[in-house]
């Protein structure tokens, strides 16, 4: 393992003013995705509809430092033949690679779910590594109910995220590090608070355990907030404050960046809490965004599979990519969102 080159990645991974597009839905998901905007779930319009954005050269240059792909995408060619993760690469941006296989419920622990894909792992890190993905992403997935999560719950997808996080740096790869509180029960913003606490100091222990130096990876979590089932929901003041406190508690500072999931958020509201959340600094860790829907549900909306409409849904992509940028500066305004073109 080469710390100083994996430390490097990260550090340009959360660098100033740029963030990460979460471009890896699996194909179940794009397709709900395709279905929203009447489109047909196809491997060519799936590789049209990315490369859309991978082309839109003043997001990925100014704004976009990093794509994780989905497996499909990594090995796909653009329209002129040309592999997406050299149109990635061109455009300035680092690829990277989604490698879990997705969630079975976990033995003995109703309504809870562990992520799979450890086995054989070494072997697909150094064939991505080979194809020119320079980070990973796992997801650990933890949902808050009545009487979860458990203590099992957490630990095994912990101790997951860790086995995952050590296989990516022996292979050269930096781990983007993501456990995940769901916001879709009625939770109010204080059990989020509580669970992601614990979440968070699980996996730093387990990370610790594993030996993971935590120079080389980048943080995923979701922020403190009120479940989308919740009547009440918190201010943008409050998940900020109540974010930056938790974050505080759990993320020692030899972690170059953290990378916020949107989690189901609205667009803007992703943004004005990223926003809010810098202005609270300085802080130990620069904070950005890794978005995959705030990012991208704007220029889904607008490009609605239809090749004559590329140009407006690249606007619509610049724009979202440009609010997080300004976002992860602290420099963000509500009525900037009027001026989008």
């Amino acid at each position: 393992m080469n710390l100083s080159e994996l430390n490097k990645i990260a550090n340009a991974m959360v660098a100033p003013g740029k963030g990460i597009l979460a471009a890896d839905e699996s194909s179940g998901t794009i397709k709900k995705r395709f279905d929203a905007i009447n489109v047909e779930s196809t491997e060519d319009n799936r590789r049209d509809y990315r490369e859309m954005m991978f082309r839109s050269t003043e997001a990925m240059k100014n704004h976009i430092s990093g794509v994780i792909l989905y497996d499909e995408t990594i090995w796909q060619k653009a329209k002129d033949g040309t592999p997406l993760v050299k149109v990635i690469e061109q455009a300035g941006s680092i690829p990277g690679i989604k490698v879990d296989e997705g969630t079975q419920p976990l033995p003995n622990c109703p309504g809870e779910l562990i992520t799979i894909g450890l086995d054989k792992l070494a072997g697909r890190l150094a064939k991505y590594y080979e194809a020119g993905a320079r980070f990973a992403k796992w997801r650990a997935v933890i949902d808050i109910g009545a009487g979860i999560p458990s203590h099992n719950a957490i630990h095994a997808n912990a101790h997951a995220l860790a086995r995952y996080a050590a296989l990516c740096q022996a292979a050269q790869i930096v781990p983007i590090v993501e456990p995940e509180v769901l916001m879709d029960g009625d939770h109010d913003i204080d059990r989020c608070f509580h669970v992601t606490e614990w979440v968070l100091k699980e996996t730093f222990q387990e990370l610790y355990y594993a030996g993971v130096p935590l120079e080389g990876i980048v943080l995923k979590p979701n922020m403190a907030i009120s479940g989308k089932k919740n009547g009440k929901r918190a201010s943008v003041q409050e998940v900020a404050e109540k974010t930056v406190r938790m974050l505080k508690n759990c993320v020692p500072g030899a972690v170059p960046g953290i990378a916020f999931l949107s989690g189901g958020q609205s667009d803007e509201e992703a943004t004005a809490h990223l926003d809010a959340m810098n202005k609270l600094g300085p802080l130990p860790w620069k904070l950005t965004f890794s978005y995959g829907r705030a990012l991208q549900a704007a220029p889904q909306k607008a490009w609605g599979g239809k090749a004559e409409n590329v140009g407006s849904a690249q606007r619509a992509f610049s724009h979202r990519a440009l609010m997080n940028s300004l976002a992860s500066k602290g420099e963000w305004k509500a009525d900037l969102e009027k001026k989008a073109a």
